[in-house]
């Protein structure tokens, strides 16, 4: 009984954190009009993780439950896409990227084998993800446009994801994928509190 309910929480609270995840990413870029520190080929990356990660769900017929944020992690991260591309003066890419997520997309359940091997790159493409957005940091050591509140809850996110996969799955390759994505997210965040607090410090001086 005790586990169900922690079960309910972690899934709820879960879903509930990745509805608002990104926007705090959004409402800073916005308010900046500016995206300088926040790295567009994480966010591909991060982008095409997401989509072979829940359609892998999908296709297993996973409890939605496990991996309904998902869906609404790629919607806020579409709205990202846009918001980067525009303060960058590049917004007709999008519909590159478009015809490129969505055929990718449509290719990745054509054969059973295909989803397999998506999946077990999964991982490295998430963690590419992390390790490009660290790279954007340390090259500008500027985090003022990255928000710390989105990394935060990125890491509760993953972490309460390795409970209930646990309990429900058991999928090793999801289980490994998301503790190593906790650990990435963790050192994203520290990261950025870093260089903002750098940041600060220079000011006042």
């Amino acid at each position: 009984m005790q586990s169900d309910t922690l079960l309910h929480v972690a899934n709820f609270s879960t879903l509930f954190m990745c509805m608002v995840l990104k926007f705090p990413q959004i409402f800073v870029l916005m308010r900046a009009k500016s995206a300088s520190g926040v790295s567009l080929h994480s966010l591909l990356l991060e982008l095409i993780g997401f989509i072979v990660f829940v359609t892998y769900q999908m296709y297993y017929d996973y409890p939605p439950p496990t991996y309904l944020e998902y869906p609404i992690l790629i919607a806020q991260d579409v709205i990202l896409l846009l918001l980067i591309l525009h303060y960058n003066g590049s917004l007709r890419q999008s519909l590159i990227y478009a015809f490129l997520f969505v055929g990718g997309w449509r290719l990745l359940t054509v054969e059973k084998w295909i989803i397999d091997l998506a999946m077990s790159f999964c991982t490295f493409i998430s963690a590419a993800s992390k390790f490009a957005q660290l790279q954007c940091l340390w090259r500008s050591k500027d985090a003022a446009q990255v928000s710390a509140i989105t990394w935060a809850m990125a890491t509760y996110t993953c972490f309460a994801r390795i409970y209930t996969t646990m309990v429900t799955t058991g999928d090793t390759q999801v289980l490994v994928r998301f503790a190593v994505m906790t650990l990435l997210n963790l050192w994203v965040m520290l990261t950025v509190i870093y260089y903002q607090r750098a940041s600060r410090s220079k000011k006042r001086d």
